[in-house]
């Protein structure tokens, strides 16, 4: 019966490790809303570090959680830090590049619960560019937002996926467990504009 055992324990092991070399080596998590604001004032919500405060869904989830800002208060160059009790954990992100109304690209270094580094881009497109073509016209400089009255959002995330990230991808979806805090912020940011 002991033999029989450490056989299965030995063939579950096996597959356990060949799951996890068989998961992606990187990730992407997507997720996107309309929002009932005009490109501006949502790429300005985001833009600020300091807003995010009001609608950011970790926020919600550790009000207690100790936050230091750095560099300017928005664009390139500003950061901020935060280090939260096993629902927030630690790390720091920072604003890498900015455009008007159109996208802010950040970097997010986490240090708790575990160590990962992550890119994550937020593209604000005018509602209905997207499918009437008139976002390339934007992009060439042949016209403006000024006239729009919501913002298609889209808010992605992604990075390279660690052995024991990979691991943990098995028992906990990342995609699921990302992208429904996403959806939260999404709607916060609506609901924060809206007000």
């Amino acid at each position: 019966m002991t033999g029989l055992l450490l056989i299965v324990l030995f063939y579950g092991a096996a597959l356990l490790a060949l799951a996890v070399f068989l998961e992606p080596d990187s990730f992407v998590v997507r997720r996107e809303a309309v929002i009932n604001a005009p490109p501006r004032q949502v790429f300005a919500a985001i833009n600020d570090l300091r807003n995010w405060q009001s609608w950011s869904p970790w926020a919600k989830l550790d009000p207690n959680a100790e936050i230091q800002y750095e560099g300017p208060s928005a664009g390139p160059g500003a950061a901020f830090e935060w280090s939260g009790d096993k629902n927030v954990g630690a790390g720091r992100m920072t604003i890498v590049d900015s455009r008007p109304s159109e996208r802010v690209d950040l970097r997010l270094d986490m240090r708790k619960p575990f160590a990962a580094a992550n890119d994550v881009t937020f593209f604000l497109v005018p509602d209905g560019e997207l499918t009437k073509g008139r976002w390339l016209a934007r992009t060439l400089g042949l016209g403006g937002d000024s006239a729009a009255r919501k913002t298609h959002v889209v808010w992605s995330m992604s990075g390279n996926a660690s052995l024991a990230s990979r691991a943990m991808n098995i028992f906990v979806n990342r995609d699921k467990m990302i992208g429904d805090q996403f959806e939260k912020g999404l709607e916060n940011l609506g609901a924060h504009l809206s007000s």
